[in-house]
């Protein structure tokens, strides 16, 4: 009669080994694949909004569309809803394209829309609109649900450097950490509570899209500060003049 033989617990213990260093040496790989793909779709996404805004400013008139952000009342998706994303719907035709792979929402979010995981289900947009530039109607134009009680018309024409210029940008860089921003003055996000907005999305970057159209994916704080973020050619990272302001970005972004 033939005997099978069967594994003896060393042989076993060895191929557990064996895979267990296998999956330690694969699955670094296979998150480092995943992100890279998020990274891409997101790039490829902001250049669509950027070609949407471009259309937006040729059927009216060179004029930037009229700022609204963070407003949650009602939220994203109900009737009534305001943001930049509602008025560039018409030339983007799909709403998931402000969805960023990456958004994850923040601290903030869950608490200002019950239930919404992201910034995207909250207010519309994973992206964040810069400012100043962009057109400020008065009564009308509205951040965190309040008015804005002065107008501003911005024109495509007065922006001095429109291929270095911030249109939007990801909601969430991964340099907004306490790790580059340690006591919360240079970008405001990750602050002590309860004026904590800082969650990682990309450990790599986001995108920001430029009023000429184009995108880029930024990786780094330099990179961030030196894009413009007023129609004059303010950069993000310089000093500005009112002391309230510590720079441009707080003023602008």
């Amino acid at each position: 009669m033939k005997t099978q033989r069967a594994f003896t617990l060393i042989e076993l213990l060895v191929v557990i080994a064996i895979i267990a260093i296998l999956a330690a040496i694969l699955f670094p790989v296979f998150a480092s694949a995943k992100l890279a793909a998020k990274n891409t779709v997101e790039i490829s996404q902001a250049r669509q909004i950027g070609m949407a805004l471009k259309m937006y400013l040729i059927d009216n008139d060179d004029t930037m569309p009229i700022f609204y952000a963070y407003n949650s009342q009602p939220p994203a998706g109900e009737p009534g809803h305001k943001g930049i994303e509602v008025l560039l719907k018409t030339y983007t035709k799909n709403e998931d394209l402000f969805r960023s792979p990456h958004d994850r929402g923040g601290p903030y979010t869950h608490l200002d829309v019950p239930g919404a995981k992201s910034y995207w289900e909250a207010y519309g947009s994973s992206f964040r609109f810069t400012q100043c530039m962009y057109t400020i109607a008065a009564g009308e134009s509205t951040q965190n649900n309040v008015p804005y009680d002065f107008s501003r018309k911005v024109i495509e024409g007065q922006i001095e450097f429109p291929a270095e210029s911030r249109a939007m940008r990801s909601e969430m860089m991964p340099f907004f950490s306490r790790d580059v921003d340690k006591d919360c003055s240079r970008y405001g996000y990750d602050c002590d509570p309860p004026y904590n907005y800082f969650r990682m999305w990309s450990s790599t970057g986001g995108s920001v899209i430029f009023v000429d159209g184009h995108a880029k994916f930024i990786t780094g704080p330099g990179q961030f500060d030196d894009t413009i973020v007023h129609p004059a050619g303010h950069r993000s990272g310089d000093p500005h003049p009112d002391p309230k302001y510590a720079t441009w970005y707080f003023a602008c972004d």
